[in-house]
């Protein structure tokens, strides 16, 4: 009786192990509640495939492709980004005027941080994306 209850302990820790092992494998978690390379967790659409390439449209990077796309877009130049940091004060920072255009290497390419200065001394950062989308950055953008 000994004996049999001491294999049935081999047998099912053996079961055990090798459940797991199927479970986490050599690429991450499959199906032990985490969120592995392959499985679509946080960040899953700047993949391999680029941004948006799941449900993107038309002029997404991804999606230059699909049928009625327009060609792949160009990169943005630094005068193109030091005016859309314009248009972009102009309407949502009155007052403020570009100081510096920084590029930088970004995931997709060029991108550029823009250093507004404000009426009164106040300094704001703007990043412009390869493709032209212009958002505010910096802890001085979550108070807007």
């Amino acid at each position: 009786m000994k004996r049999f209850m001491s294999m049935t302990l081999v047998v099912a820790l053996v079961l055990g192990l090798a459940g797991a092992a199927l479970a986490w494998g050599p690429r991450g978690a499959m199906m032990g509640g985490g969120m592995g390379p392959q499985m679509m967790g946080p960040g899953w659409q700047g993949g391999a495939m680029g941004p948006g390439w799941m449900g993107g449209g038309a002029g997404c990077p991804g999606m230059a492709g699909a049928p009625g796309a327009a060609e792949t877009p160009q990169a943005v130049t630094e005068e193109k980004a030091k005016e859309l940091a314009t248009a972009y004060a102009g309407k949502y920072l009155k007052g403020f005027t570009v100081e510096r255009v920084l590029p930088f290497e970004g995931r997709w390419g060029t991108a550029y941080q823009i250093e507004l200065k404000g009426p009164k001394g106040e300094t704001k950062v703007l990043h412009v994306n390869p493709w032209g989308a212009v958002r505010p950055f910096g802890p001085l953008a979550a108070t807007e």
